[in-house]
């Protein structure tokens, strides 16, 4: 990726002297994450309207909690738990803080040295310079009926950010792991070749996985209203649990972003490196290359309302970056035709709804393909590729403080994010670039948080699911990575096609905040798939999880 390596440099030079405050971003599974929401739904504040593009920025976000708590002590319904979680937020944001910050320091620091702020194992803020680092860990035991083998997850590892002149921000995360997931995450593997969430791996103790999981970005602004990020990491767009535009379920990518926000539109373009399908990867070989770009130009109509607008394409080329899609305005589809039509182009319309300071509804709709007259036809064909979400939140549920539910339906029409070569599926390293699930399936999420203590945190989730498999080496339009063209016919096509699959995957998770980021997590599971015309993936399994996590997002298996 050449090309965006050089623009970056380009980019860098046209960083004017005076320069403009530029902040890291706030990591995967941000534990406030629900804090944000909650927010966003009471407030109405437009710059929290733009959290759905993640990672999100730390110096917006403690601006919008500075600008809040004033609001919020007048008994603007904002709950003694949120108020916990606000202050928490700004200590854990620390160089953010424009107000007093002696109420963060710790004490008793170790050894004078370490853990100077509670949030903080090291930290150093000096003139032009600011840098924390802080250990990462977790460990999970589970055990899981019918399966004799120990479940496990051992991760332990660093991350950090930075400022240098209050202009450049970094950040980093690194973790080694080993994992023996739940039995059907293998089955997963098995049949994709990847590790959910992770890239290069090796075999751990025959059954089991070791792989590491290494990020790192830089942040600069070169004017006040244009943000630019390069590094190696995920991303997500979308105001749901899942997205059909980009999710942070895959392998970590390489990427040049570009954020421009004014007024009351905020517009981000960004160009990523990719892995196509490849074979496993045994470490002595260089892997091909593909390419994405994608726009998303979101306008906060109202105060309550939020429309955005999506568009991405995905393509291949003799391993070098296609020039033309560095147009940073948007309609890609457009040059897109103009080179043949060779690529795989997809569009979307997400809509956000805050309503009486406790709902919000929110919907998103991508089109792979779509002709209108087919649709009228009314004959199932196969072409009209499209997935469709349907969600709401509901804070504070009958009263009850720091009580949310959330719902959620989601479908995609048969062969969505397929394309007709092997290189230009929606994919990145063996997995979805967007949904876990593929293709051709409805599924529908029901969430339910709790957080009745600063300390605890509870959480009830269900996840059901139908889809249509193929069965007999006949392409069904699930499996993404499969050419579209080796479909079995044209028309008769409708959601759950093929070998009929059904699922259920139901968990309750408690945690508990011992110390400041350091959880104790205990889980329960229960998963159950019925494939008829499938014996191996028909299974039913309960897993039960003790785990205990430090400055790391909680590892879930949510498919």
């Amino acid at each position: 990726m050449q090309i965006i390596k050089r623009l970056v440099y380009g980019l860098v030079l046209l960083i004017p002297v005076g320069g403009f405050a530029q902040s890291s971003m706030l990591p995967q599974g941000y534990k406030h994450q629900q804090l944000m929401d909650r927010l966003e739904i009471k407030f109405r504040d437009s710059a929290l309207s733009f959290q759905h593009l993640r990672p999100y920025n730390r110096k917006d976000w403690v601006k919008f909690i500075e600008r809040t708590m004033p609001l919020a002590d007048s008994g603007a319904g904002v709950s003694a738990v949120d108020m916990h979680n606000m202050k928490d937020a700004l200590m854990n944001n620390y160089e953010w803080v424009s107000g007093s910050r002696e109420s963060f320091q710790s004490r008793k620091p170790w050894f004078k040295t370490f853990y100077k702020v509670k949030s903080d194992f090291a930290l150093v803020d000096t003139k032009d310079f600011f840098l924390s680092i802080n250990p990462v860990i977790q460990q999970q035991q589970s055990s899981e009926s019918g399966n004799d083998e120990r479940v496990f997850l051992n991760s332990k590892g660093a991350r950090g950010r930075g400022l240098i002149a209050g202009k450049i921000g970094f950040d980093f995360y690194l973790t080694d792991n080993q994992e023996r997931p739940p039995y059907f995450v293998t089955q997963w593997e098995d049949s994709m070749r990847a590790v959910p969430g992770a890239g290069f791996y090796k075999p751990f103790k025959t059954t089991a996985y070791d792989y590491l999981d290494a990020r790192g970005s830089i942040f600069f602004n070169v004017t006040k209203y244009i943000n630019v990020s390069f590094g190696y990491d995920k991303h997500f767009i979308g105001n749901g649990y899942r997205t059909f535009y980009l999710s942070d379920f895959g392998n970590n990518n390489l990427f040049l972003k570009l954020n421009t926000r004014i007024w009351k539109l905020n517009y981000q373009n960004l160009f990523m490196e990719l892995t196509p399908q490849e074979p496993i990867n045994d470490g002595g070989q260089l892997l091909d290359k593909k390419y994405a770009a994608m726009h998303h130009l979101s306008w906060q109509a109202t105060k309550w309302l939020n429309i955005g607008f999506f568009e991405a394409i995905i393509y291949g080329r003799p391993n070098h970056f296609e020039f033309s899609y560095l147009n940073p305005i948007i309609f890609l589809r457009s040059i897109e035709q103009q080179n043949g039509s060779p690529d795989n182009a997809n569009i979307g319309l997400d809509v956000k709804v805050n309503v009486a300071r406790k709902f919000q509804f929110y919907s998103q709709v991508l089109f792979d393909e779509f002709k209108l007259s087919e649709v009228k036809g009314g004959e199932g064909w196969w072409g009209n590729k499209f997935g469709f979400q349907l969600g709401g939140k509901y804070i504070d549920v009958f009263g009850i403080k720091n009580l949310d539910i959330q719902g959620e339906f989601n479908l995609a029409r048969p062969f969505t994010y397929s394309h007709y070569d092997s290189v230009a599926n929606y994919s990145h390293y063996n997995q979805p670039l967007a949904h876990p699930r593929g293709a051709n399936f409805y599924e529908a999420i029901g969430i339910v948080r709790y957080q009745p203590h600063p300390k605890w945190n509870i959480q009830a989730k269900l996840i059901a699911w139908k889809q249509g498999l193929d069965s007999a080496g006949i392409n069904y339009g699930s499996n993404i990575f499969r050419l579209y063209t080796t479909r079995p016919y044209d028309y008769g096509w409708s959601i759950g096609t093929g070998s009929k699959s059904t699922g259920v995957n139901a968990s309750l998770w408690v945690g508990y905040e011992l110390f400041e980021n350091l959880f104790i997590d205990g889980s329960i599971m229960y998963r159950n798939q019925d494939v008829p015309a499938d014996a191996k993936l028909t299974r039913s399994s309960t897993t039960f999880t003790l785990g205990v996590r430090l400055n790391m997002f909680r590892r879930e298996y949510d498919f």
